[in-house]
């Protein structure tokens, strides 16, 4: 008598390699070209207050509208990046004294919708920016 054999899916479980797929290494070079997109479209945005959004948080808001575009100003100018508060090479945060306060902007990479972070901060295709400009009290 001839049987013939049959297989389960826990036969072929066991069996099969699971195909991983891995994100693509970087080269240096792609690396840095990654990072001065980044930084580019960093500095666009909070120089110009173009290519993303500006939100304040309520401490800033309860300034008195001179102070805030004092402090506005400050953020476009700021030019005082250093390795310790931008070791990444991003500019993507800073901060400064105010009238006696310490002021902090940060910028955050979210997806379209601004749901999720963004899959690839140097895509504007595929990224918001969101600039935050608080007191470092509210951080």
């Amino acid at each position: 008598m001839n049987e013939k054999q049959t297989s389960t899916p826990e036969d072929h479980r066991e069996r099969e390699t699971p195909v991983q797929s891995s994100p693509p290494t970087l080269t240096k070079v792609e690396e840095k070209i990654r990072r001065n997109k980044i930084r580019t479209l960093n500095d666009l945005l909070r120089t110009t207050f173009v290519g993303g959004q500006v939100v304040m948080t309520s401490g800033i808001a309860a300034m008195s509208a001179i102070q805030q575009y004092e402090v506005t100003k400050q953020v476009q100018t700021f030019s005082n990046f250093t390795p310790d508060n931008d070791p990444h090479g991003e500019h993507d945060y800073g901060s400064f004294g105010f009238e006696g306060r310490r002021i902090a902007w940060k910028i955050d990479y979210y997806d379209k919708a601004i749901h999720y972070g963004s899959e690839d901060p140097a895509d504007s295709d595929v990224t918001t920016r969101v600039l935050t400009i608080m007191l470092t009290s509210e951080y």
